[in-house]
């Protein structure tokens, strides 16, 4: 059955900016480390009277990075207006933002517009065009902590810069937005703006979802759902709240403009307040900060500082390299993990589809358990590539390596050296591999008796004994080749 009606989806993303002061005062921004709340204020940030903001030059100069990422075109000259409304968390009783004239202002990012398949398929995807309405600085909000009745007030945050990007309403399914947020979390940890790191909540999404009957042009009444700080959280909230409209307009009713939360654990959205519109927020020019006007020269300068964002290197990386779409996503998702196999590809003799094997693999495996991150590594790329050669080489095993790579996490240190303290050598000598093969036979002679029955598949589990016999030391190749010799020899 065709569905009647279609969601139109638009993203708001607010994500801390790494900058080491705060956006209007010289305070701390490093929030996180602070070792005691309200500890890294002063009365600009805790919005005492007569306090006088002065605008964060290197909060400016990476908003307007992020802005010519995202293909927009960047506004000379550009203002601050003062955002009005009343919650505990924002000490002057408004908020320092921009409206009429943002840093930055009609972009895009091509995105998929449908399931991302798994493998080969991966670019196969419908592509869209997700038009950036804006890209604003402003401040955040401190934080609240409840407790029973009371309500704990903590200003550390208040204050930092926050980077606001705005879409266009054109995504029509969830999983465009999920790709479109995805996106741009990686062109901004690409940039160096902001860590990424949802659970700290320093990036955090903003879903406008509303329904129309399929084949309209028309935008019907939207909800806001507010602070979505996983993408988990980000796909199950839009995915409710477009079954909760369409059920709306399919039992007669209307949807309501406003407000809501996301219960993680119920699995629903919940009202917090009727939403507001621009004239609600009764914005007007901040007196106290004069429009920045930037030059075409600073521009361009910030423009020369632009790396090679994620899409670019990923096509670089098929057309180049030769990966496939779905090899290439992976590398490119991560910026450290991009170049560390870039790292290890330019001192690795194997080829880049056997490196991208084994960082995909088990190197990302170890990397995973260990709960380290890539950038704190004790060995380098050169000894990674170093290993990988050493299984295309048959200097070890596959299985060797994988010990090697385990010790390599956890205490560093040479591969070579490694294999040679643990005697891991690879052994192609086939009279050593044919003994093993003999004795392994001999004492399963109902396996034996089930290969020869038909059941082939038992040769793996002789093979896992050749194995274990020789310590992984056989050749893999060698051994099922001898294995495979042998067992035919006895059903003659």
């Amino acid at each position: 059955m065709q569905p009647t009606y279609e969601p139109v989806i638009g993203l708001e993303i607010h994500g801390e900016l790494l900058t080491k002061s705060k956006m209007f005062c010289g305070c701390s921004a490093d929030y996180g480390s602070a070792p005691e709340p309200n500890t890294l204020i002063c009365p600009v940030c805790t919005g005492l009277p007569g306090a006088m903001p002065v605008v964060n030059k290197r909060a400016t100069e990476l908003a307007a990075l992020v802005g010519l990422a995202l293909n927009c075109t960047i506004n000379p000259h550009n203002t601050f207006a003062r955002k009005n409304y009343f919650y505990p968390d924002l000490p002057k009783g408004y908020q320092i933002s921009q409206y009429e004239l943002p840093i930055a202002e009609k972009g895009w990012l091509d995105i998929n517009d449908s399931p991302l398949p798994r493998g080969d398929e991966l670019s196969a995807g419908r592509q869209l065009r997700v038009r950036v309405r804006r890209v604003h600085i402003e401040e955040d909000t401190a934080k609240l902590a409840h407790e029973k009745k009371s309500a704990l007030i903590d200003f550390n945050r208040a204050g930092v810069p926050l980077l606001e990007i705005v879409s266009e309403p054109d995504m029509r399914t969830v999983d465009a937005a999920l790709d479109y947020a995805t996106k741009i979390r990686a062109i901004l940890r690409y940039l160096g703006v902001n860590s990424g790191d949802m659970e700290k909540g320093v990036l955090r999404f903003e879903a406008n979802v509303s329904v129309r009957p399929v084949g309209s042009d028309e935008l019907r009444t939207r909800t806001e759902i507010k602070n979505l700080n996983s993408f988990r959280a980000l796909v199950r909230a839009s995915a409710y709240e477009i079954e909760r409209q369409t059920k709306v307009y399919e039992n007669g009713g209307q949807v309501i403009q406003e407000t809501l939360g996301w219960d993680d654990v119920r699995g629903v959205t919940v009202s917090q307040r009727g939403k507001e519109d621009a004239h609600d927020y009764r914005y007007f020019p901040e007196p106290d900060l004069p429009p920045l006007h930037l030059s075409d020269a600073w521009i361009d300068l910030i423009r020369s500082r632009l790396p090679e964002l994620p899409e670019a290197r990923t096509n670089r990386f098929i057309a180049e390299i030769g990966l496939s779409p779905a090899d290439a996503r992976f590398l490119t998702s991560e910026l450290f993990l991009a170049d560390y196999f870039e790292s290890v590809l330019a001192k690795a003799k194997s080829p880049a589809k056997t490196v991208h094997s084994w960082m995909a693999g088990e190197f990302m495996r170890y990397l995973n358990d260990s709960a380290i991150d890539i950038k704190d590594l004790t060995f380098s790329p050169e000894s990674f590539a170093q290993l990988v050669d050493m299984v295309t080489d048959k200097t070890i095993s596959g299985n060797s390596a994988k010990a090697v790579l385990n010790e390599m996490f956890k205490n560093g240190g040479d591969p070579a050296q490694i294999v040679k303290e643990k005697n891991l050598v690879q052994v192609s000598d086939t009279a050593f591999i044919q003994e093993a093969i003999e004795k392994i036979l001999g004492d399963n002679p109902r396996e034996v008796a089930q290969f020869l029955a038909g059941k082939e598949t038992i040769i793996q589990w002789l093979m896992g004994q050749v194995a274990r016999a020789t310590r992984g030391k056989a050749d893999p190749n060698v051994a099922k080749e001898l294995l495979v010799k042998a067992l035919e020899a006895r059903r003659k």
